[in-house]
């Protein structure tokens, strides 16, 4: 199983037989509240009758279409209402089957850009400690989780250096939305241009908010100056925003809420709802063009998926964005986002509580670790909210994280928090 202790799972497991709106239900019958929407996905609630209909129409219609020299309708339609609603000069998108295979897709894209303008040179990619861009070899090698790193570190892509993280617990903990400490973070990226030189980095990639490793909110002003750097030595900015956008950052993309334009935003996750795997590379004419030049019957890029824009994954993300404008639902998280920092920062003091973080529809309790083992409290936490409190929560390490949905009751929020309060007032 992934990212899973499988020895202890498997010693009980905790299987999900089926879901309906915001709660699962349990092998044994019980009903659970998901305080994770998925796993960051549904933010829309499970099952979500427009994105059902959406699928069992299309599969009446057509299955599977292959993408390499045909196509399908509806992933034009998708590709261009996606750009729309990214930032302004997203005009193209390349479509993919995971946040991992988007992460690859977006760093294969930087490369194939600069080569394109006669900038071969510029192969290398600065990353972030504590960064998450999926489990691929490339997208491990500009991660920074050291767990994700450690068995797999010999065979790497050389050429990638990371920017620290922005977390700092004596400067910046219980920091309620974006901390105030840290901007000047942004400046190593100088001394990696410096080092390494400007002219051979090809690509920066970020998550604006990282989520998998903890939920670290950017300080205030730390985008915008690795945006600065990065236009200021002709850097490719990738913002992976699997996780950050439709509505988790109260916008359709990080990029919006923070008035930081990338050059290439990738997605997954949300774009359908979690229902059916897609991912996507949305990029900017300007690379867009300068890629697809050259003889009209020559492939412009060696690059792309059996799986690519599905007929059926199409129909789920274009029934999916609908539902975002008709239910007004990025709208809709931001008004929620003071009812969640106040219910999460409610946990302040109690048990085991280090830290605790948020931005948007999310956020982190860090717990201290337990004589056991790194991992072994905030596993125990885990456990404890689904046997006892009903309840599913993440438990990455021991930071316990929450993603609620977009459409959450305050009632739930208050109460799935109250529920965690109990399961830490029993820990040892």
């Amino acid at each position: 199983m992934p990212f899973t202790s499988n020895q202890d799972f498997k010693s009980a497991p905790r299987l999900l037989t089926r879901a309906e709106g915001h709660y699962y239900w349990s092998e044994d019958g019980r009903r659970l509240y998901d305080s994770f929407s998925g796993l960051w996905t549904s933010g829309l609630g499970h099952r979500h009758p427009k994105i059902v209909e959406a699928i069992k129409a299309q599969l009446d219609e057509l299955d599977y279409a292959m993408a390499f020299q045909a196509g399908h309708p509806k992933a034009f339609e998708l590709a261009e209402r996606l750009a729309a609603l990214a930032p302004d000069g997203f005009t193209h998108v390349f479509f993919c089957n995971s946040g991992s295979e988007a992460a690859d897709t977006a760093l294969k894209i930087a490369l194939a850009y600069h080569q394109a303008r006669g900038e071969s040179e510029r192969g290398r990619f600065v990353g972030r400690a504590r960064g998450y861009h999926g489990v691929n070899f490339g997208g491990m090698s500009v991660g920074g989780i050291a767990a994700n790193r450690a068995a797999f570190s010999a065979s790497l892509l050389s050429g990638v250096d990371h920017l620290p993280h922005t977390l700092n617990q004596s400067e910046n903990a219980f920091s309620k939305g974006l901390p105030k400490w840290g901007r000047h973070l942004a400046d190593d990226l100088e001394r990696i241009c410096a080092q390494q030189g400007a002219e051979s980095i090809a690509a920066v990639i970020i998550e604006p908010v990282p989520g998998s490793t903890g939920v670290l909110p950017p300080p205030e002003g730390y985008l915008q100056r690795i945006r600065e750097i990065c236009s200021a030595y002709g850097i490719l900015l990738i913002f992976d925003e699997v996780i950050n956008a439709f509505g988790r950052l109260g916008a359709a993309f990080a990029s919006e809420r923070f008035a930081v334009v990338p050059d290439i935003i990738t997605t997954a996750k949300g774009l359908t709802n979690g229902v059916i795997p897609m991912g996507a590379a949305i990029v900017t004419e300007q690379i867009h063009d300068a890629i697809v030049n050259g003889p009209p019957h020559a492939v412009e890029l060696f690059h792309g998926y059996t799986y690519s824009g599905h007929p059926v994954a199409a129909a789920a993300a274009l029934a999916t964005l609908t539902a975002y404008k008709e239910e007004s639902a990025f709208e809709e998280a931001r008004s929620l986002e003071p009812v969640f920092e106040e219910a999460i920062h409610a946990l302040k003091g109690r048990r085991h509580v280090i830290d605790i973080r948020n931005a948007g529809l999310m956020g982190a309790v860090e717990l201290a670790p337990s004589p056991v083992g790194p991992g072994a409290r905030g596993l125990a936490a885990h456990k404890s909210c689904f046997w006892e409190e009903d309840i599913v929560i993440r438990s990455g390490g021991d930071i316990l994280q929450f993603s609620p949905f977009l459409n959450s009751k305050p009632d739930d929020i208050y109460a799935t928090f109250e529920k965690v309060g109990r399961v830490l007032d029993r820990m040892e």
